[in-house]
């Protein structure tokens, strides 16, 4: 390899050839999650990226790769989502009931979005012919998640604000008892929850949640 190209080997991809690759990737999720993925067509994807026919292949060279970065690319938008609200919990204030009611409110709005939706019902359509995407989806959603949401629990439990000696599986049951009403209620997200009924469901979460692990079982 010459010194040319050795150089040009080391430099990032163009801004141009990025952006279009992302476009290629919402397109793709887009048209998968509107029409599935036997129904989708690399054609009607161009279309909705705004490119040609023939850039989609060569960035993705074909349907099944392009289906399995699209999901992977969702997967990542919405566990960002889901981080930033975690987030909130770094410094929650003097009220913590109102702090995790709030977290909570806020992540089943980004669970019930419709990029998250989407996300769930083209991972179990495609679950025996993409075994392995399942894995990938839940680790970059449901376990991350889970991750960041035991780490604010260790700083609180360290702070004398939650009693829990295992973080890790207080996260799992404060994610289970907003994800689970939720996903009742709305029939497995087929059914519109509105603000008042989420806001209940929070709520609800938070409180069962705090009788388990606010010091003295307040």
């Amino acid at each position: 390899m010459t010194p040319a190209k050795t150089a040009a080997a080391g430099r990032p991809a163009p801004r141009g050839r990025i952006d279009k690759r992302q476009a290629i990737l919402d397109g793709a999720f887009a048209v998968f999650a509107r029409r599935g993925y036997a129904g989708a067509c690399v054609q009607e994807i161009a279309e909705e990226a705004g490119v040609a026919k023939p850039t989609v292949y060569n960035h993705l060279s074909d349907k099944e790769n392009l289906f399995r970065h699209a999901m992977t690319a969702a997967a990542d938008l919405v566990m960002a989502e889901n981080l930033a609200v975690v987030e909130r919990l770094r410094e929650p204030g003097d009220d913590l009931r109102a702090a995790l009611e709030d977290v909570g409110n806020r992540l089943l709005h980004t669970c019930c979005g419709q990029r998250a939706r989407s996300l769930r019902a083209l991972t179990y359509a495609q679950l025996a012919a993409f075994p392995d995407l399942a894995e990938v989806v839940q680790g970059r959603t449901s376990e991350r998640i889970g991750e960041a949401l035991g780490d604010r629990f260790a700083r609180l439990a360290l702070a004398g604000r939650l009693d829990t000696r295992d973080p890790a599986r207080a996260a799992e049951q404060f994610l289970a008892l907003l994800t689970g009403p939720m996903e009742a209620r709305s029939r497995l997200g087929t059914r519109k929850v509105g603000a008042t009924e989420t806001q209940e469901i929070a709520r609800a979460a938070v409180h069962t949640f705090l009788r388990a692990y606010a010091p003295g079982n307040a």
